[in-house]
């Protein structure tokens, strides 16, 4: 760190954050001076993509589209886009935020170079998304070594597994585009199959693995939760080696998981998974055959039992054959909330539901809360959405495929922020909205000083001493890329 001074307004130390030469400018920041350079808080991001190594990363593996007359490398259009994104932008013209700003962004490419770039990529999509998912997952591996004791596969044990979630979402088409079908909720557009992984309840999540789909891709398809779950694999450090890892990773989905062909897969490889389990005609009457000293208490969030919900293992009197061995059915039974339908499948006036998993110990209500816990992915589906996966942008279907992997770029590129950056805060969960409003948004001054770039944070806005710290902890991390 390379101390400049106290700043008067806050009584902070400024430093000097190096960036590599071609990537992004350094500056010292502090948080005096004047507003004249709009979203100045978005160098958070630009740090993050140096102590990551994320631009290296990419320019290795994007080395066979950099043409050797070009201006502007291929990666940096990349890390471009994906900072664009992390910062509200829904279209590829949407970079010019940066542009505007080249000393704080460096020299970012004009429009007609980024959209020849993505036709380019998507005339050989697989390379192009193998190339980006490489760099993703090297890159990946550099942020949770920072992280240490903060990164999702610390002190992992099949007790205490990495938990990654499935989940699918539509995405409505405002046109004619290409693979936009009818969804089964009668809209129009795609069907995106996703993956992330949790990082508990202190944290956010990251993306790991997007498989675009026309809009009547089916929920249950065996088929692309295979390819998901294999994608989203290679995507973890651990992994990375190859080999198995068992039940250290816990795969998490809702009933549309709950397939023979999927599970089949999951059991090969040894995973631990929890998943939705549609319960059988005849529930109601096996599940009577449950002694009711059998059923204990449910657990709240907080793993408080919660009034009015119990829960109970059903294995033993549901017929699961078929099913593989090991496999265990766990039921809720709870009074519906006012207003709520009854199926036919409930009973006595309470709702049931059930998932099956192959984790041979534990609490029923610890195994519960923790399956119902993949309500998270719904969280991490609405930060994509956030950060530019409301609209697919493009006509072409693998142009829209290199939209996608941009967003799960931009993505973990804000979690990667927040868990080197902003932990033992609040700002540690703080969804894409929120940050963008109260710390990406921080305006400043750029000035020069002593052969220094300087960024002056304004003094006066109410997170600039989160920043600053944010700075530092950044600024302190070594450089292992």
């Amino acid at each position: 760190m390379t101390c400049r001074g106290s700043c008067p307004n806050q009584h902070r130390s400024t430093f000097l954050v190096s960036k590599p030469t071609g990537a992004y400018p350094s500056l010292t920041v502090d948080t005096t001076g004047t507003v004249i350079v709009s979203q100045a808080g978005a160098t958070l991001l630009t740090t993050t993509v140096t102590k990551t190594g994320l631009y290296q990363a990419l320019s290795t593996a994007m080395a066979r589209w950099r043409h050797p007359n070009a201006i502007h490398d291929p990666a940096k259009i990349i890390c471009d886009l994906a900072v664009t994104l992390a910062l509200g932008g829904d279209c590829l013209a949407d970079i010019s935020i940066l542009r505007a700003e080249p000393g704080l962004f460096g020299p970012v490419a004009s429009d007609p170079t980024v959209s020849r770039l993505i036709a380019t990529l998507a005339d050989d999509v697989n390379a192009a998304l193998a190339a980006i998912n490489t760099a993703r997952a090297t890159t990946r591996a550099t942020a949770w070594t920072l992280a240490g004791d903060q990164a999702p596969d610390h002190n992992i044990t099949p007790e205490h597994p990495v938990i990654v979630d499935l989940d699918a979402t539509l995405l409505t088409a405002h046109s004619d585009k290409e693979s936009a079908a009818p969804t089964f909720k009668r809209g129009y557009g795609f069907h995106p199959l996703c993956s992330f992984v949790d990082h508990g309840a202190n944290g956010t999540g990251e993306p790991l693995a997007f498989l675009l789909r026309p809009g009547n891709a089916g929920s249950n398809t065996a088929a692309d939760h295979i390819t998901v779950t294999r994608d989203a694999l290679r995507q973890l450090p651990f992994t990375a080696k190859g080999g198995r890892v068992g039940r250290k990773v816990l795969i998490r989905t809702d009933a549309a998981g709950a397939t023979h062909d999927f599970l089949d897969w999951l059991v090969a490889r040894k995973l631990g998974y929890s998943l939705g389990f549609t319960l059988p005609d005849d529930a109601v009457e096996r599940l009577a055959r449950i002694p009711r000293q059998a059923w204990t208490p449910a657990y709240d969030d907080d793993r408080i039992p919660r009034d009015g919900a119990w829960v109970a293992e059903a294995t033993g009197v549901l017929d699961l054959t078929g099913w593989p061995k090991g496999m265990r059915v766990i039921v809720r039974k709870e009074r519906p909330h006012p207003g709520a339908q009854l199926r036919f499948t409930d009973a006595d006036g309470l709702r049931l539901t059930a998932f099956a998993t192959n984790t041979p110990r534990g609490q029923l209500a610890d195994l519960e809360l923790r399956h119902r816990r993949r309500a998270r992915a719904e969280d991490r589906i609405r930060g994509c959405k956030a950060t530019g996966l409301t609209n697919l942008p493009m006509r072409g279907f693998a142009h829209n495929q290199i939209w996608v992997a941009i967003v799960a770029l931009a993505v973990e590129l804000t979690a990667w922020t927040q868990i080197l950056a902003l932990t033992g805060h609040h700002a540690r969960r703080w969804e894409p909205k929120r940050l963008r409003l109260r710390l990406f948004s921080i305006a400043g001054r750029i000035a020069c000083h002593a052969r220094r770039v300087h960024l002056r944070l304004a003094g006066h806005a109410p997170w600039a001493d989160l920043v600053l710290t944010a700075y530092q902890r950044l600024h302190d991390l070594p450089r292992l890329a």
